[in-house]
């Protein structure tokens, strides 16, 4: 259409300028012999009549622009017939998600009834009551196993996988801690804030990196902002056993498998109740493997100095990166 309004304009002035060169050229012609005088119509009505013609030509273009063509209506017909249909819709699908009885007040399970499968309930763990940031001091034992077992683990990664040394995060704060574990809702075991306090989080490929060829350490703010991220889409309890559910609030993940390609849960977690670690085997489920996460850094470490095997896999280096070779199936 504005195209057609353009058309019509750039016709209107041409039609102008030619009606002015040709009075012009007119006034400049040579003098002739005098004719009979005639009766010509005055100026300005003529200037009337070139205007009037002009006006014409852009009302008839502007009027032709406005008539919707066949196609035009049978879009606009085709939209109408559209929303419709989804208004129809819509109110249908309304209709089918408004109760039509009274409330029902959920009232006690009889004892004989099934329990599976079990009922979903709101997850109280992803609803932690407001609590003060108190730092807890450690077990001074606790703390010295876990710093002895990373000693082991930065010797050999300094002799023999320099690379992976290199993504060791800086020791973290305790006062952070603290302040994920208000916000959470748990406390973390005393082995896990002592690992962070040596190293919080890794920078790509963790030594942890055994499981689904390679494996990322979260710090202490990427811990709270996971439990975050779980608790905000999947809110729901379905009994007092996390090993059966995809996520309970109580958790704590601590490790991210970057590179799984599953629908299965891809971190593993301390579990906040015991301490607990574990994570999906993609066949049995979520569980525990391990019964802390100091049993995890201490497996770590016995494989690299003495080169045993965590859960069927070995390590080795590579162009001074640590890798896991799957003992029975080769290099992942």
């Amino acid at each position: 259409m504005l195209k057609l309004v353009r058309l019509a304009l750039t016709a209107a002035i041409l039609t102008a300028i030619a009606v002015r060169l040709r009075r012009t050229s007119t006034a400049r012609m040579p003098d002739k012999q005098p004719e009979p005088p005639v009766k010509r119509p005055a100026r300005s009505s003529r200037m009337g009549l070139v205007w009037a013609v002009i006006a014409a030509i852009v009302a008839v273009t502007l009027a032709a622009a406005l008539i919707p063509t066949e196609a035009q209506q049978a879009a606009a017909a085709g939209w109408r017939a559209y929303e419709t249909e989804q208004a129809a819709l819509t109110a249908e699908l309304e209709r089918q998600d408004t109760p039509t009885g009274p409330p029902v007040t959920p009232g006690p399970v009889p004892a004989d009834v099934p329990t599976w499968p079990p009922v979903e309930i709101p997850d109280p763990n992803c609803s932690p009551a407001r609590r003060p940031v108190t730092v807890r001091p450690i077990d001074p034992q606790v703390e010295r196993a876990v710093d002895g077992q990373w000693r082991r683990i930065e010797r050999w990664l300094k002799a023999n996988a320099p690379k992976t040394y290199e993504t060791l995060g800086e020791p973290g704060k305790a006062r952070t801690i603290a302040v994920a574990e208000s916000q959470m809702g748990v406390d973390f075991p005393d082995d896990l804030r002592a690992s962070l306090l040596r190293h919080n989080g890794s920078r790509g490929r963790s030594v942890f990196g055994f499981w689904f060829d390679g494996a990322e350490t979260l710090s202490i703010r990427e811990i709270r902002d996971v439990w975050r991220w779980f608790c905000s889409w999947e809110r729901t309890d379905v009994g007092t056993d996390p090993s059966i559910e995809y996520w309970n609030g109580r958790m704590i993940p601590f490790l991210y498998f970057g590179e799984r390609d599953s629908e299965d849960m891809e971190y593993a977690v301390v579990d906040s109740a015991g301490g607990a670690v574990g994570w999906d085997d993609t066949i049995s489920g979520m569980g525990p493997r391990l019964p802390s996460s100091y049993a995890l850094l201490r497996a770590v470490a016995d494989a690299l100095d003495q080169g045993k095997e965590i859960d069927g896999w070995r390590p080795a280096v590579k162009r001074g990166v640590l890798r896991w070779d799957n003992v029975e199936g080769g290099n992942p």
